[in-house]
C-alpha cells in the first residue's frame, strides 16, 4: 500500500514540527533562558555542591515571615535559612 504525495509531505511536516518542539530554545536567544534543568540533573548538581534536602513542618505565619525576608536576601530562602542555622549552631 503506497501513500499519496500529500500524505508523505504531511508526515514529514509532522516529524519536523515534533523535532522543533523537542529541541527547545537555542542558547543564543535570551542568553540560555531555555536551559531548564530536569529534576535529575538538578539533584546531581545539588549533590555535587554538597547540598542535602531537609524537610520540616513550620507554622504558616512563620513561613510567611520567612518568605518576606527571603525576598530581599540575595540567596533566597535556602541561603537565608543556611545563614540563620549556621549562626544559631555556632
Amino acid at each position: 500500500m503506497s501513500m499519496k504525495k500529500f500524505d508523505l509531505e504531511k508526515n514529514k511536516a509532522l516529524k519536523i514540527s515534533g523535532q522543533m518542539k523537542a529541541a527547545g530554545v537555542p542558547g543564543r536567544f535570551a542568553q540560555g533562558s531555555g536551559a531548564v534543568l530536569d529534576k535529575r540533573e538538578q539533584r546531581r548538581l545539588d549533590s555535587e555542591a554538597g547540598l542535602v534536602p531537609f524537610a520540616c513542618k513550620l507554622p504558616a505565619t512563620l513561613v510567611a515571615r520567612l518568605h518576606e525576608r527571603a525576598a530581599t536576601h540575595e540567596g533566597g530562602v535556602n541561603a537565608l535559612l543556611a545563614a540563620w542555622i549556621n549562626e544559631s549552631l555556632g
